[in-house]
């Protein structure tokens, strides 16, 4: 068994708990264990919370967010900066997800590995080190000039009786 869905959301607030109704009723339709289910949504509603925080562009000084040279609307559909992407592929026993968005990219930090101790207590970080807690498998990336990626991973648990149980 295999379902992908790809969308593509404004950075708003209101785009978090779409992608994360959509993630949750894909897999409660596919059989998806109901722990899996609530991990996978909770980092993902973190990952999308971070696109929408800080996947912009980096506003020049005097300008307003959202707001282009001279109080013109910023970004939208025209460069792609006011949008963010959220991809998630259910594929035979393994759930993996990516968020995509145009911001300044994940700090040089959050890429390298190890994490620093005591990274999960700073007021930034928190939703990231809750997306690695609860995925089996995550990945931070920057795309120069283009955003930062976070992608993650999880193996999946399936409810008796599943109508889509992968074989």
């Amino acid at each position: 068994m295999s379902i992908w869905w790809s969308l593509h959301l404004r950075r708003e607030a209101a785009s978090v708990p779409l992608a994360r109704r959509l993630l949750l009723g894909t897999m409660e339709t596919a059989g998806v264990d109901p722990e899996i289910c609530h991990d996978l949504s909770v980092a993902l509603s973190e990952a999308c919370a971070n696109a929408v925080e800080h996947g912009g562009r980096i506003g020049r000084p005097g300008e307003r967010p959202g707001e282009g040279p001279g109080g013109s609307p910023a970004g939208g559909a025209a460069d792609g900066t006011e949008a963010y992407r959220v991809t998630a592929y259910l594929d035979g026993d393994r759930c993996r997800i990516e968020v995509a968005d145009s911001g300044p990219g994940f700090p040089p930090s959050t890429v390298a590995r190890p994490r620093p101790a005591g990274s999960c207590l700073a007021e930034n970080g928190r939703g990231l080190h809750l997306i690695e807690q609860l995925s089996d498998h995550v990945r931070f990336r920057n795309r120069p000039g283009r955003g930062a990626v976070v992608s993650f991973d999880k193996m999946l648990k399936w409810r008796d009786g599943a109508l889509l149980k992968a074989s």
